[in-house]
């Protein structure tokens, strides 16, 4: 008998009907001989209206923190009582707890709360009676008994946490597409379903625009050696394994890694750019030491050769903090004696992401030849083992993507599209 973990998102449980679908899917998997630990988040809607009530109630823009975690954690509490009422109707003996009940220890950080360590005796002991556990994702308790919430994907945090703890075969993260495609399938309809994909890989892929799995969850599942596995809540299927570079190769039989896993993009990108700065040693701390002390993160940058003692310096950040981060650069320049300051908040990130660059060459000028094909101009570039960014004009994203979908052989020539929801997209 093995042990799973399984994690539906609000989508899955948003009414009555879709918790009975979930319900279903439990029962299944304990009649095939499976110990489940079922881990959900609130339905869907309910975390927004538990934030507008708080806003309302404190009269702020920040209620106080311990009272807002207490409530938002209220949504997660109606999810696991209302599934587990449906699967003791259905027949399946089962028993729900909070994060609090298990001791899903955190520290005090309300609203992005991080695990220290988790109590699963209860949890086995459930088990071992024969029971369904469900548990509620997204909230823990610190050492002074105060109820936390783990912030934005927490309950695929909770997931993968509640199965290293338990040591579990899979943890099987359950979302509204089918498993993780090689790129957003609604730009390219022939997008391919992965059977695998290393947890490099995808924390490459989540970090550059990848919506299916949160960053947390995936970094945890690699620390821990979870094996993870994206399925979808509404239509049956084996999913995508998320796994050990080794382990991937034994999955798919093959003896060397694919070239490319996949291609990421994110519109929600903004550059900034210092003419005529000063090149002295010290320059990029001059210049980025105000952005970071304003909490600003940076993603890629590039810095210009010297000429005539001067050089030029360009950056990016997320797009909504591109007005605040103009303003900064603009103050630190009058600082400096920078010629010019200016931005761009119409760009776009595209990446190539697959552990298989590692043993190939030519990949970057594949990348740049086929972008140039459709006369797309590349303004940055950054690149890893794993990976090659560019940044291009927002409105070249798509067709990039479509373009490097077809040079590096990534489509699904069986013409089958993926399914959101039930709907073809």
């Amino acid at each position: 008998m093995s042990l799973v973990v399984q994690k539906f998102g609000g989508s899955s449980v948003a009414d009555i009907e879709r918790i009975e679908n979930v319900a279903r899917k439990v029962i299944a998997s304990r009649e095939a001989g499976h110990d489940v630990v079922v881990v959900v988040s609130a339905m869907k809607g309910e975390t927004d209206r538990l934030n507008e009530l708080a806003f309302g109630a404190a009269q702020s823009s920040t209620p106080r923190p311990r009272e807002h975690d207490l409530l938002l954690s209220t949504g997660e509490t109606v999810t696991i009582a209302l599934l587990t009422m449906v699967l003791e109707r259905m027949g399946a003996p089962a028993r729900c707890l909070t994060g609090a009940q298990v001791r899903i220890l955190t520290d005090s950080a309300f609203s992005k709360a991080r695990i220290q360590d988790i109590d699963a005796e209860l949890i086995r002991e459930d088990l071992g009676a024969g029971r369904i556990v469900v548990v509620a994702g997204f909230q823990g308790v610190d050492e002074n008994g105060s109820i936390t919430t783990l912030g934005r994907g927490g309950s695929d945090t909770t997931a993968v946490a509640l199965a290293a703890a338990l040591e579990a075969d899979e943890c099987q993260i359950y979302t509204d597409v089918d498993g993780v495609y090689t790129t957003d399938p609604r730009v390219v309809p022939t997008a391919r379903r992965l059977e695998t994909v290393t947890f490099e890989e995808m924390l490459e892929l989540a970090s550059l625009g990848s919506k299916v799995l949160q960053i947390r969850a995936v970094e945890f599942a690699g620390k821990y050696q979870v094996p993870l596995r994206v399925l979808s809540s509404f239509q049956d299927g084996p999913g995508t394994l998320i796994t050990m570079e080794g382990q991937k190769n034994m999955q798919q039989g093959s003896m060397e890694e694919p070239l490319i896993a996949g291609i990421a993009f994110n519109r929600d990108e903004a550059k900034l750019t210092m003419i005529g700065v000063p090149d002295t040693p010290g320059i990029a701390t001059q210049i980025l030491g105000p952005v970071a002390d304003a909490n600003i993160e940076v993603d890629m940058i590039v810095q210009n050769i010297s000429n005539e003692g001067l050089t030029d310096f360009t950056f990016t950040v997320n797009k909504t903090e591109y007005d605040r981060a103009l303003d900064i650069l603009r103050k630190q320049a009058e600082v400096l004696g920078a010629r010019e300051v200016f931005g761009d908040n119409s760009i776009g990130k595209l990446s190539l992401v697959g552990v298989g660059m590692r043993s190939h060459a030519g990949v970057a000028s594949r990348m740049f030849k086929a972008l140039a094909a459709e006369g797309i101009n590349i303004q940055m570039i950054s690149t890893s083992e794993i990976k090659i960014s560019v940044v291009t004009d927002e409105e070249s994203l798509e067709v990039g993507t479509r373009a490097l979908h077809k040079a590096f052989g990534l489509d699904d020539r069986s013409g089958n599209t993926v399914s959101v929801e039930g709907q073809s997209v």
